[in-house]
């Protein structure tokens, strides 16, 4: 039977990447895993992910959380390294 860190691990996203776009969309993770995925093989998928994390970035420096904006920073360069497609392009 498949259970939720099953479903996390078959994607091409980390973890941290998953908990990202949950936060965004004030989803779930698996939810977001499953966004996520599917995200990242359309047109300009890629770019939006990147989008969702530096909105959060935005949001928790607003909000003064600044250990959590230095976690969302690693995890946006950990996804550019991984995946240079988010970088190509204009939305």
């Amino acid at each position: 039977m498949i259970n939720e860190n099953d479903i996390l691990d078959m994607t091409c996203l980390t973890r941290a990447e998953i908990a990202a776009i949950a936060e965004h969309e004030h989803i779930d993770d698996v939810t977001a895993a499953e966004m996520g995925e599917y995200m990242m093989h359309i047109h300009h998928g890629p770019q939006r992910v990147q989008m969702m994390i530096c909105e959060d970035i935005q949001a928790a420096l607003r909000a003064d959380d600044l250990p959590h904006a230095r976690a969302l920073y690693k995890t946006l360069k950990e996804f550019l390294a991984a995946h240079p497609e988010a970088l190509r392009g204009n939305i």
